[in-house]
């Protein structure tokens, strides 16, 4: 259920022709995120797996106490006898123009609230499986998708579990020796691009997808980290307190002795999403800042 998913198929026609497969199943709702979601506790409380479509991850805002304070924590609170299985679809990211009300990502406030899973996929195999998995998952989950990779990201819907040791694991996307990159989301273009450019002057990087901002896999990051010895994140949302930051300093505590320089962070700066194309690509990271910080920190 969410808005104009049913007979327009959504903004991004991401739900295109899923109302005539399943009649009855797919609902508009009118603009009103905080009641769609409430609806959705409701309903999975009594038994269902509803997944609500928000138009643009900013206007979730309006849906905040239903999620963070009923979603996230009734489980909890009724001591495991209702499960939560809530699938709350988002659309994400710069980069098409939508200026500083729709193009947000606000990923790094759920990821902070205990109760509640956050995915976001960065391929068409992973946006499929992903999703099935949050769906079956008992738990409530905020799944940022991104809307600029929506008409620019294709290609086959691979086996399920494919690269990835556990459902929540993290993808190993380019393999490397010479630094980690960490990053999640359409990051994961860029920094692929980037990677692919410093191979030619002998940075072999490794490119990790975490695909879950929450719960993240640390085993697979010790892993990157003990091959590199050298550590970058790199995310979309605004760096200041954002989830680079936690990976940063649990790999500060924890992988010491593997890092041989020190763990740096690349995000946007605190600072609204520009509607101009030309402000907007000097703000948002992009592949020759990835390649330009990369470089910097191999030297060391």
């Amino acid at each position: 259920m969410g808005q104009e998913i049913e007979a327009l198929g959504g903004v991004f026609t991401a739900t295109q022709g899923l109302a005539e497969s399943f009649t009855g199943r797919v609902l508009d709702t009118p603009l009103a995120e905080s009641a769609t979601v409430g609806w959705a506790i409701g309903a999975a409380m009594a038994g269902l797996r509803p997944v609500v479509e928000i138009m643009f991850m900013d206007f979730i805002t309006t849906a905040m106490d239903q999620i963070v304070n009923g979603a996230a924590k009734l489980r909890y609170m009724s001591g495991g006898q209702v499960a939560l299985p809530i699938v709350i679809r988002t659309p994400s990211d710069g980069g098409t123009g939508h200026g500083p009300q729709h193009s947000q990502h606000l990923e790094t406030w759920f990821a902070h609230v205990p109760g509640l899973v956050v995915g976001m996929p960065s391929t068409v195999s992973d946006a499929y499986w992903m999703l099935r998995h949050s769906i079956q998952d008992d738990n409530p989950v905020v799944f940022v998708e991104s809307k600029y990779l929506y008409f620019r990201e294709s290609g086959e819907i691979g086996p399920e579990g494919s690269g990835v040791v556990h459902p929540y694991g993290a993808r190993i996307v380019r393999s490397g020796d010479s630094v980690t990159i960490v990053t999640a989301g359409r990051m994961v273009a860029e920094s692929l691009a980037a990677a692919e450019s410093l191979a030619a002057e002998g940075i072999d990087c490794e490119v990790m997808d975490l695909r879950f901002i929450w719960p993240y896999d640390r085993e697979a990051l010790a892993e990157s980290v003990a091959r590199t010895n050298r550590l970058i994140v790199v995310h979309e949302a605004v760096q200041d307190f954002g989830w680079g930051g936690e990976i940063c300093a649990w790999a500060a505590s924890e992988l010491f002795y593997s890092l041989d320089a020190p763990i740096r962070r690349l995000a946007t700066p605190r600072a609204p999403i520009p509607f101009a194309a030309h402000l907007e690509s000097a703000l948002v990271p992009n592949r020759a800042v990835i390649e330009s910080a990369v470089r910097d920190l191999a030297r060391h």
